[in-house]
């Protein structure tokens, strides 16, 4: 039978995002339902497919909103910077800052199965991530702030060092246990990994 609660909810998709947030919080991704989620929800059993055909597209949405939520906020860090340089540096900072404020969406984002209109969303929101970080590569290329000819392989391998950064950082594996320090260590990769980028000296070979 039915879950006796209604369908009550001014923004049933915003409460089942939050119901969903709340459980990969304590099971991980795979170890809820969407009973699970419309329990918690407060809502009918059924009332989650009003948004969403089965668990997998709302992992997708959540998904797709840690994607929005991280391009917003490697944006915002960037917005402190004044120089391209240190814009790179503070979208880097920006991008473990997020996982580190954000983990249940981070915990899914890499990881959630393709199917259907959801995927298209996914896709989207990350590609708009991914430019954000080639735009200000590429502004550092034209600024001659660091010295590479493929800014897209450029881009991808800043995407790699902070992600692994994040990746231990969310799952306990780095020695550092605050925020501030956390960041302090994602500086000083950049700090070693893009001094191999700088620009050569006149004359030298």
């Amino acid at each position: 039978m039915d879950s006796p609660h209604p369908y009550h909810h001014g923004d049933l998709r915003r409460a089942l995002l939050d119901a969903a947030l709340a459980l990969i919080a304590n099971s991980g991704p795979q170890g809820f339902t969407l009973r699970e989620v419309a329990r918690r929800a407060a809502v009918s059993h059924n009332a989650p497919y009003r948004h969403f055909k089965d668990k997998d597209e709302l992992l997708a949405a959540v998904a797709t909103e840690g994607f929005d939520k991280l391009t917003n906020r490697m944006r915002r860090a960037m917005s402190r910077a004044t120089t391209p340089l240190s814009r790179f540096q503070q979208c880097g900072r920006g991008y473990v800052g997020f996982a580190l404020a954000s983990p249940q969406h981070f915990t899914v984002m890499f990881d959630v199965r393709e199917n259907s209109a959801a995927s298209a969303q996914l896709a989207a929101a990350g590609a708009r991530a991914f430019a954000t970080l080639l735009g200000v590569v590429e502004e550092c290329r034209a600024a001659r702030a660091i010295a590479v000819k493929d800014a897209p392989s450029a881009a991808l391998l800043a995407w790699s060092l902070v992600h692994g950064i994040a990746k231990l950082a969310v799952a306990g594996r780095l020695p550092y246990r605050s925020r501030a320090a956390i960041l302090r260590f994602t500086d000083s990769v950049f700090e070693q990994s893009y001094c191999g980028f700088a620009p050569a000296s006149p004359g030298s070979n």
